[in-house]
Formats: C-alpha cells, sequence, structure tokens
C-alpha cells in the first residue's frame, strides 16, 4: 500500500509520482530536514509547534496528511516547485547514498508533476 501524487486534470495518461508511506515519510523527512524543519517537534508529527511558525514554500506539502486531505492548488504547486528544486539542485548527485539518489529521483518526478498542475492549472492531488 502507498500513495500517488498527480494532477487533478482527468487524465490517466499524465505523469504521477507515488511512494510506499514509510518511502514518502523518508523523503518528506529529508526536505523538512533541509528546510531546518524537525518534523517531530510539528502538529501532526507528535509535536506541539504549529505551522505558523515554519517559513517555508513547502509547507503546503510538509503539512499535508500521507493520502486524503485538500488538494494542492496550482499557486502552492507553483511555489513548491521553485524550493523543491532549488533543494534538489544542492542535494549532491554524485553522492553515493543511494536513499539520497533516490529522493533525488523521487524529487524530478515530483517536478513534473508540480509543472503539468500549473500548465493545466489543475490541482495535484493525493490518493
Amino acid at each position: 500500500m502507498g500513495l500517488v501524487l498527480f494532477p487533478g486534470d482527468g487524465d490517466n495518461s499524465s505523469p504521477d509520482v507515488s511512494w510506499s508511506y514509510s518511502g514518502f515519510a523518508a523523503f518528506r523527512q529529508r526536505l523538512a530536514e533541509t528546510e531546518g524543519v524537525v518534523l517531530a517537534e510539528m502538529r501532526g508529527f507528535g509535536g506541539e509547534r504549529p505551522w505558523s511558525e515554519v517559513s517555508t514554500a513547502l509547507e503546503p506539502l510538509l503539512d499535508h496528511p500521507d493520502d486524503g486531505g485538500d488538494d494542492l492548488s496550482p499557486a502552492e504547486c507553483a511555489s513548491i516547485l521553485v524550493r523543491l528544486e532549488t533543494i534538489t539542485d544542492q542535494w549532491a548527485p554524485e553522492d553515493s547514498d543511494q536513499l539520497l539518489q533516490q529522493h533525488i529521483k523521487d524529487a524530478h518526478q515530483l517536478a513534473g508533476v508540480l509543472r503539468l498542475c500549473i500548465k493545466k492549472d489543475v490541482p495535484r492531488i493525493f490518493l
């Protein structure tokens, strides 16, 4: 069992990105760490710190249920995309850490989904 993120364009041939729940948790954890956010301290992750105290364009992605929840608007997708691409560029593609390499690949797939959501002006859906 896992989750899939895809454009809400009704086109089953549109790109998507999928993870196991544990894979998504690890990806989200790495993104949060890169942003200086300790997920374990955050509401929804066992902590008490409200998301209103965090300033990151990734907040709509980080503070989202693993599946279900609200769709992300094209504007949120655009904001996430810019920051995601900046972070991905910072992650060392030559690093031999296999999990990091998988996260870079996942980030590129997610960026493709975000670009399509922006281009078609459709929300991104979690399933």
